[in-house]
């Protein structure tokens, strides 16, 4: 791999370029995703308990952690470009193994260890395709392949881990004692991961093109959110079964929810906080994406995944012909839903204050007013307690929308500049084809 010619018919590598944005292939890529974060919660979904959700959220921060360096990787080059698709397959098929095997990864023991080694072997697979593309494309940059084997012990003692956590708890004769075991090595293995990317620091590392760093990370956070509108369609069981008329309050609450969360952050958060990472340079700049995208995107995604569980379950109950539109949620639906909003809300500020260093005080309000009503939502009707939470997130973007009118304007003058100016380089580019300029594609 590490020769040019070595994809002579598919071309070479072609590294990333400092206006760049987001290929096909990439979005391509996180299609697996899409299936990681269905598995997730349809695993946990069946049946919610608090090992249960810590598995969920050890889980997901694993996958997450192999989806921060594969954005480090893409920050390099052009994942669609050259040979570099054909390595990226071999990982999105070992992404898609470790997702299918997520269920038996903390089963009971009695079902074998084939589902954790295969855990264990795709996560090595898809560590080693990264590691191998950033080496390539680190090959004439000292300082950045020196952060590189910075990071190979990381890999090395969590894919150990992964492996001893796969083999050794059914081995053991205390069956809560392997339980316990086979967590704090999944807990441990996650810690290793966030602590060395604190540890290797920010210098050596580099963020060519702001534009492709924030574009990547939101479109995950989206592929998220639509998570949230499977669950409350599929989960609830709103396909494939009569329409009821509770299942349609239910699904316009969800959506009108999953709106609001994308609003809270895309109007305005969001499209500042790109600026803000196009105006820091060198290390601010590495250390701002390091933090505010790689490490607070997960909460934030956590949240929506516990929305969606607690969804699932409200509208389950919902459009349950037994119990009917007044029926109370069970177990902990009602708590996941708030405390999945409240997160997901906590981790935007904590975004904003990186990014921004400001804090919005409806943001403030929002959580307290979140955290006031779950105990008194736990005991209104299903449905009510998701409206309950609907109102109050869409009650915090009208007052911002309201409050914060003028800054807002100036946000959307700004990005409107940008974009038409961008639009109008490439347009211009482009004119050159019917002009004799340079040579025209082949169509």
């Amino acid at each position: 791999m590490g020769r040019d010619s070595w994809g002579k018919g598919l071309g070479p590598a072609v590294p990333v370029a400092p206006a760049a944005r987001v290929d096909r292939f990439e979005v391509f890529f996180d299609l697996v995703f899409v299936v990681s974060f269905f598995i997730i919660t349809r695993a946990t979904a069946a049946n919610v308990t608090p090992r249960e959700l810590l598995h969920a959220m050890l889980v997901l921060a694993v996958l997450w952690w192999c989806w921060v360096v594969h954005s480090a990787v893409a920050t390099r080059l052009r994942l669609g470009e050259g040979f570099v698709p054909v390595l990226m397959v071999i990982g999105m098929v070992a992404l898609f193994t470790f997702a299918l095997a997520l269920p038996q990864t903390f089963a009971n023991f009695q079902e074998g260890t084939a589902g954790p080694i295969l855990v264990t072997v795709s996560y090595m697979v898809i560590r080693a395709v990264h590691m191998s593309l950033y080496a390539y494309a680190t090959r004439g940059d000292p300082p950045a392949r020196r952060k590189l084997w910075q990071l190979v012990p990381e890999v090395l003692i969590t894919t150990c881990l992964l492996l001893v956590a796969a083999l050794l708890p059914p081995e053991i004769g205390d069956r809560d004692l392997g339980l316990w075991v086979r967590d704090g090595l999944w807990i441990a293995v996650v810690v290793i991961q966030y602590a060395s990317g604190l540890l290797v620091g920010a210098e050596g590392w580099q963020i060519t093109s702001a534009e492709h760093w924030t574009e990547r990370y939101d479109l995950i956070l989206i592929i998220a959110l639509g998570e949230s509108v499977i669950s409350v369609g599929v989960g609830g069981n709103l396909i494939g079964k009569p329409v009821t008329w509770p299942a349609i309050p239910a699904a316009i609450f969800g959506i009108l929810f999953t709106a609001a969360l994308w609003w809270a952050h895309f109007d305005m958060i969001g499209p500042a906080a790109r600026i803000a990472l196009h105006a820091a340079e060198g290390r601010p700049r590495v250390a701002m994406a390091r933090d505010a995208y790689a490490y607070l995107y997960l909460p934030m995604i956590a949240g929506v995944i516990l929305f969606a569980l607690g969804a699932e379950e409200l509208v389950r109950t919902i459009t349950d012909p037994v119990g009917g539109v007044a029926e109370r949620a069970h177990g902990p639906a009602v708590p996941l839903l708030f405390a999945g909003g409240m997160l997901y809300l906590a981790a935007d500020m904590a975004f904003q204050l990186r990014t921004l260093r400001t804090v919005s005080w409806t943001r403030v309000a929002a959580l307290v007013a979140l955290a006031a009503v779950l105990p008194f939502g736990r005991h209104l009707p299903a449905l009510a307690a998701l409206g309950l939470l609907t109102a109050i997130c869409i009650a915090l973007v009208a007052v911002e929308v309201v409050m914060m009118a003028d800054a807002r304007a100036a946000l959307r003058r700004a990005v409107y500049e940008e974009k038409a100016n961008h639009e109008a380089s490439e347009a211009a580019f482009r004119a050159r084809w019917h002009e004799g300029g340079p040579e025209r594609p082949a169509e």
